[in-house]
């Protein structure tokens, strides 16, 4: 009712604006403002957002939606200003829904802004303010500087020509030093000077809340001290900075964009440019530098040798055209001397001569065999432009590099007009000995010329087979059109050889037929372009038939092509087919079937229409057509992924077309352009993009020549490319054609006539006498069926008995039939989605007629409707519903119709039903997807998986478009395919079983069948929340309401036994535009995975468990020394040998409890009590043994420093505990446990001591025991041990750590520095010299000197750094020294332990 009222009263308010608005109008009369703010005050509508507009000629009020506002207000009208400003601040209606202010053409004095001030803090929803021509003097800018440092909501602030000055920038950035909610500055169109700059650099150094900071200023001079604070303290702030100087057109000064770690500087002066790199030397958040047209000096090289010497993380530098001369690239060489983290570095365009070339390669090159190459991290190097002189020292620094470096794999030298043929020729032959360098290039190089040239090129890729691409582009060589063999052997050198199995002895060729496919969507014109093509082609190459459809271009360009068409063509001795793939979204369900197989000699071309339809001249958005293309990409990179064997990435050419529809190119199409761009970096790696897109018009031959020229020449060099097929795949195709010419072109054959065939016409598939290998010679047969299946001239599956020599015929006549079907015509059963095998029948011999007049019925005598059927069975493109009767109903998934507006609700739910989900998503949804078909082939297998259970029991199944509804035994499963594209599957079950049985079927059943259908392509198991199943709540609000399997099992791993059973997984809450959709909750563990699932997290607990027990049972050994047992205990149940066998009797009787526990589990309750009886037994022996290893050698200096110490490294602020000892190791920190028995822990806020660097006594005196004593804390983390408290979080990997720690020996030299992160502690010593019953008491005589000697170590080292004080101790780790009551042992504890056991021990200062 209170929701009606306010709704009612905002329709009247919006209903008097409009008739206000009208009167007006006819009167000219100001409009009354005191009815607005009677309106406000009585709290009648909810509004979000206001704009003031003063200095109007009249007073009026604009509602622009029913939350919205503008008011005018004129000069006569300013006193209402301030009256709004206050009511504003007290209606209690607009406090918590007013969003966003804008104020045009305010002067503000004191008094409004303290209205304003009011306004803001009553509002606790106000996020964003914008001041707009608004004037502010001195006092005012001060006063709002006052209301941001109180404010905690705001969220954008902008200030747009407000002449706010340096002044003004001060008072901000004063305000934003407290300020720590403001995320959004924008200052436009104002002068805030290199002072205002300067006052707000500072207030970087403080705030680090900001996340984008944008500046347009008369002066370039501001970016320098923004951008050089943000990059100084690192902070996540995106930064923009425009100029535009004495009336020059605005321009970019600065950019930098911390999500993609990128800084661009467009201008800059010299000094400024000095001083953003001083701010990159300890800079962690830029990856990529971009200075590309800034002019630079030797002196900004003299700062940036410093950053490559410093920088960590910079990886790409691109100082493109920056002037740079010799010095300057000295210096920069100097850098990368030291450098270790920069892959990719640019100079292209610079000034420098050989002299620089020779200083940059030095760090690159080495000049003997026993020199260590200087820097071993740059992988690409690119240099040159027209001003580069290299001359004879650049020459033969390349030469040495050439010859000698091992890493870069990208070089590029580039418009360098120096160089002559004979110098090219050197570069070659340089290259016959670099085995690292897969890229040259040498575009734009005048020298690059003549046949010498070209046969050096071709000698060297002989004999070096590690080259994979070569640039000449703008070469004289390739503007001869003579580089075409060196792509060639370039071709032939990444090429793959097919598994030869049983047919080692069948020669091997370079295939003769390429497809090209032809992708777009509908109205894109592939069949124009197919036909334009078609006539570039010397008519006299043509087949009769082709020629014949070429004449009828013009019909066929006036009706839009409605399924699959394949045309061939012949250049010289290739075939070139053209499979233009149906562009209608329901053939898309088919495009998997014509996907080439692995090692396919194909390419693609995706094409996309720059206009919506061919009729009407309403062009397409850049968005649109990114997303065409984007989804043919997706597309074939899910189904490369899919193939069986990927040789090669899939090549690409992307071609516009109706490109004669533009007059000139706009702006549009450069962000057309722009976007592809973007496509071709998204799917690098993935795809093969041809350099040049192709903007045709489809219609004119004249225009797709060049086209033409590209699509002959690629099939040459993918035919090179592709691994060989059998010799007997090429012969074949001419002698299946003859056959088919033969035999009234019959579009398929009998395996049987195949057998035939392959008798007469083909020897080495023949059967030569009786004693011959018939099934061999079978085999051959089959494979090379399946070659030939794989390369696109035939259609053939094993079993089905016969071969589709007429993919187009298949494809277009027979599948298209079926997508353009209408079940509920055909079908008289009525049934959805099903139809009788006698009407699909009926249908499909429809189709087997003559494709051409004056052909006859023979044409199809050899195939009947019926083998159609078993292939499309074959295909799992239908299934029947009940296979054992003939007549049986068939379902084809592929024409299911979606429905529309049905409730989504359980069939069968009950107060007692369980629900479980899991949802399966792609790891890579961003370049691959479920492709169309999947879901359809996927609702056909898992009906045939799910009936031929031998226990289904009557299962039913049923269909919709994307969902399958399953109920099998009781359980009632809905698997649904979603996300744009389909890149998830959700499986929902409702069960009156238990959790258990019901993932079963999920796990064993539904997720395998899934698995088996997307090859390449990983799902991530996910468990989705139970309260979504239940209510089935729709996919867009239940896209966060999952957590990873293996998440979640990690999560169970990392907490106590005791506290497994009850572990609880929090979910967020769910709103739609303020409605609660799904409230906040938690869910056990136990009832989100099996028993199989929980078993596994409790059996990894145990075999943690195990290892500790185990690496407490040791040998026994004696003690000679009666005086080095600080244990007195009357208890001689409870006492503790001090020797490791007395440790391990203590053992024994817990191992013998595990196997009980094992062998009499019942439930999950019962074992997870079993184990924590078993962790609390370990433990207790653990405690026990390192509580005597701390008192081992009481004599030690009487205890006078503590013994239990670890060392920790700062790395990227974490810290990182240190496993093992190496000699050299530096900037480690020696921190100090406490030591209270059987509760020791880390303590908090320790300061601890420096160790500037490691020497070999430190190493010698520590590691011996290092080993054992971290195995016993890992395992002590790892099950949760209150021991060791505090280390958890520095340990990222324990499992690792475990298996290091138990293969790992003595940790001396480089080897055992592999694992990262454990305790390193003394107190243990060798223990695989104890087991050794016969040498137990030359093994007790080792380990006692072992711990003197580290303790020794511990006592000297505090000694050196004057820490050797009770005072000391307390300040640096913040231990006392105390002795126990009750034994009179002494210990170091913290601060905690000295107040909560006051009562068991007695304080004993040095």
């Amino acid at each position: 009712m209170v929701l009606l009222f306010v709704l009612v009263k905002a329709n009247k308010f919006l209903q008097h604006c409009r008739s206000s608005h009208s009167h007006m109008a006819s009167n000219q009369n100001l409009r009354d403002l005191q009815w607005v703010l009677q309106a406000i005050k009585s709290q009648s509508f909810n509004l979000h957002s206001i704009s003031f507009y003063l200095s109007q000629p009249a007073s009026n009020c604009c509602p622009e939606t029913e939350n919205s506002l503008n008011i005018n207000i004129s000069k006569d009208g300013l006193p209402y200003f301030s009256n709004l400003l206050t009511t504003l601040g007290a209606a209690k209606s607009t406090q918590s829904s007013l969003r966003n202010l804008e104020f045009h053409r305010v002067e503000w004095d004191s008094k409004l802004l303290g209205n304003l001030g009011i306004l803001l803090e009553n509002n606790t929803n106000t996020k964003q303010i914008a001041f707009r021509r608004n004037r502010f003097n001195t006092e005012c800018l001060s006063e709002l500087s006052d209301i941001l440092k109180k404010n905690r909501v705001i969220k954008e602030i902008m200030f747009s020509e407000s002449s706010i000055g340096s002044v003004g920038a001060g008072f901000l950035a004063s305000a934003l030093k407290v300020n720590d909610s403001l995320e959004e500055l924008q200052i436009w169109e104002d002068s805030i000077g290199s002072r205002g700059a300067e006052e707000l650099s500072k207030m970087i150094e403080v705030n680090s809340t900001l996340k984008l900071l944008t500046i347009f200023d008369s002066n370039s001079i501001t970016a320098t001290p923004l951008v050089s604070a943000v990059l100084a303290r690192n902070r996540s702030m995106e930064v923009h900075v425009w100029s535009g100087e004495n009336g020059e057109k605005s321009s970019k000064v600065v950019e930098f964009v911390p999500e993609n770690s990128t800084l661009r500087i467009y201008r800059i002066d010299l000094s400024g440019a000095c001083r953003v790199a001083c701010s990159l030397g300890m800079n962690l958040t830029v990856k990529s530098l971009d200075m590309t047209g800034v002019r630079l000096k030797s002196r900004w090289a003299k700062e940036f040798r410093w950053v490559l010497e410093q920088n960590q993380t910079l990886k790409e530098v691109n100082l493109s055209k920056t002037c740079l001369k010799d010095k300057g690239v000295v210096y920069v060489a100097a850098g990368l001397f030291k450098n270790q983290s920069l892959q990719s570095l640019y100079l292209t365009g610079n000034w420098f001569s050989g002299v620089g070339v020779e200083h940059l390669l030095c760090p690159l090159s080495r000049f003997s065999a026993l020199q260590l190459q200087a820097n071993i991290t740059l992988k690409s190097l690119t240099f040159g432009g027209g001003r580069t002189k290299i001359g004879r020292d650049g020459l033969a620094a390349i030469l040495v590099m050439l010859t000698s470096n091992q890493t870069v794999n990208r070089l590029g030298i580039h418009d360098v007009e120096g160089l002559r043929p004979d110098d090219i020729v050197k570069i070659f032959r340089s290259l016959e000995k670099n085995a690292s360098l897969k890229y040259l290039s040498l575009q734009g190089c005048k020298g690059v010329q003549g046949d010498t040239v070209l046969q050096t090129i071709m000698e060297t890729l002989q004999v070096n087979p590690w080259i994979e691409e070569i640039d000449l582009s703008r070469t004289p060589l390739h503007n001869s059109g003579k580089t075409d063999g060196i792509y060639q052997r370039l071709g032939q050198n990444g090429k793959t050889e097919p598994e030869m199995d049983l047919l080692k002895d069948m020669p091997l060729t370079v295939p003769k037929s390429c497809r090209v496919f032809f992708c777009g969507q509908e109205y894109a014109g592939k069949t124009t372009l197919c036909n334009s093509i078609s006539q570039n082609f010397s008519a006299s190459k043509l087949p009769y038939l082709d020629q014949v459809r070429t004449l009828v271009n013009p019909v066929e360009q006036a009706v839009r092509t409605v399924g699959m068409k394949i045309k061939t063509f012949r250049d010289e001795d290739t075939k070139i087919s053209i499979w233009n793939l149906a562009g209608q979204h329901e053939f898309y369900s088919l495009h998997d079937l014509m996907f080439p197989g692995h090692g396919s000699a194909s390419f693609f071309l995706v094409i996309s229409s720059l206009f919506r339809k061919p009729t009407n001249r309403e062009p397409k958005s850049t968005t649109e057509i990114e997303e065409d293309l984007q989804y043919w990409l997706r597309f074939i990179v899910s189904n490369s992924r899919r193939a069986i064997q990927q040789c090669m990435l899939p090549s690409i050419t992307i071609v516009l077309t109706h490109f004669d529809k533009i007059n000139q190119p706009s702006q549009d199409f450069q962000q057309t352009v722009n976007s592809i761009q973007r496509l071709r970096d998204k799917f690098q790696g993935f795809v093969d993009f041809y350099p040049t897109v192709f903007t045709v018009d489809a219609r004119s031959s004249a225009s797709v020549g060049k086209l033409t020229h590209h699509l002959r020449k690629t099939s040459k060099t993918i035919l090179q490319r592709v691994p060989r097929v059998y010799q007997l795949c090429n012969d074949l195709i001419q002698i299946l054609t003859d056959w088919r010419s033969e035999n009234y072109n019959k579009p398929a054959m009998k395996w049987k006539e195949f057998d035939e065939l392959c008798q007469i016409k083909v020897p080495p598939l023949r059967i030569r006498s009786r004693h011959d290998n018939k099934d061999k010679v079978e085999k051959r047969r089959r494979a090379t069926a399946t070659c030939l299946h794989h390369i696109g001239e035939v259609i053939y599956f094993d079993e089905l008995g016969f071969l589709i020599l007429d993919c187009e015929w298949f494809c277009s006549e027979v599948l298209g039939q079926l997508i353009k079907l209408d079940v509920r015509k055909q079908s008289s059963s009525g049934n959805k989605g099903f139809i009788s095998m006698k009407e699909l029948e009926k249908i499909l011999r429809g189709s087997l007629q003559s494709q051409f007049p004056g052909m006859g019925s023979k044409v199809f005598e050899n195939l009947e409707a019926s083998d159609l059927v078993k292939m499309m069975l074959k295909l799992e493109l239908c299934y029947e519903q009940d296979p054992s009767d003939p007549n049986s109903l068939l379902l084809i998934p592929s024409i299911l119709e979606e429905s529309r507006g049905k409730p989504q609700r359980w069939q069968f739910s009950t107060p007692d039903c369980i629900y479980v989900g899991r949802h399966l998503e792609c790891d890579d949804s961003s370049h691959m997807f479920l492709t169309p078909g999947f879901f359809p082939r996927l609702q056909v297998h898992l009906h045939n998986k799910i009936m031929a259970l031998k226990n289904q029991h009557g299962a039913t199944y049923s269909l919709e478009k994307y969902l399958i509804l399953i109920n099998i035994n009781g359980i009632y499963i809905r698997v649904e395919l979603g996300g744009q594209l389909g890149y998830y599957i959700d499986v929902l079950a409702c069960s009156n079983k238990n959790l258990t049985e019901t993932l079963q079927v999920i796990q064993q059943l539904i997720i395998p069948a899934i698995q088996s259908l997307c090859h390449g392509i990983n799902l991530m198991e996910n468990v989705m929340r139970p309260e979504c199943v239940r209510n089935l709540t729709p996919p867009r609000y239940r896209r966060a309401q999952f957590v990873s399997l293996q998440q979640l099992k990690q999560a169970l791993l990392s907490v106590p036994a005791e506290n497994m059973y009850d572990y609880q997984h929090t979910w967020a809450p769910v709103s739609d535009s303020g409605r609660p959709i799904l409230h906040a909750g938690f869910d056990f563990a136990r009832d989100l995975l099996s028993d199989e699932d929980f078993r596994e997290v409790l059996h990894r607990r145990y075999h943690d468990l195990y290892n500790l027990a185990v690496e407490l049972q040791v040998p026994p050994e004696n003690n000679q020394d009666g005086s080095d047992n600080p244990l007195s205990i009357s208890d001689e149940a409870e006492k503790v040998e001090p020797t490791f066998g007395g440790i391990a009797k203590g053992v024994e009787a817990v191992l013998q409890r595990l196997k009980i526990i094992e062998q009499e589990i019942r439930d999950l309750k019962q074992e997870i009590q079993g184990l924590r009886y078993y962790e609390h037994r370990l433990l207790l022996e653990l405690h026990r043994k390192v509580n005597y290893l701390v008192n081992y050698n009481i004599q030690v200096e009487e205890r006078k420093v503590p013994n239990m110490f670890y060392f920790v490294k700062t790395e990227n602020y974490s810290r990182r505990l240190v496993t093992n000892m190496i000699s050299g190791m530096n900037a480690l920190r020696l921190h100090m446990l406490c030591e209270f028995r059987r509760e020791m822990h880390v303590v908090e806020d320790q300061i601890g001591c420096e160790i500037m660097q490691v020497d070999n006594r430190t190493v010698k005196s520590l590691a011996p025991y290092m080993t054992k004593f971290m195995k016993l804390l890992t395992f002590a983390l790892k099950i949760g041990a209150h021991l060791a408290t505090g280390m958890g979080e520095m340990i990222p990997d324990l499992s690792r750590e475990v298996a290091h720690l138990a293969d790992s020996s003595l940790l001396y030299g480089a080897a055992g520095a592999v694992a990262a992160g454990a305790v390193g502690a003394a107190a243990m010593g060798r223990i695989g010299e104890s087991r050794n019953r016969n040498k137990g008491l030359e093994s007790s005589r080792d380990i006692q000197q072992d711990l003197r000697t580290a303790q020794q170590w511990v006592v000297d080292f505090l000694r050196e750094r004057r820490c050797s004080t009770g005072k000391d101790i307390a300040e640096k780790f913040g231990l006392w020294r105390v002795r126990y009551r009750d034994d009179g042992q002494i210990a170091w504890i913290c601060r905690r332990h000295m107040y909560i056991r006051a009562a068991e021990i007695i304080e004993v200062p040095i």
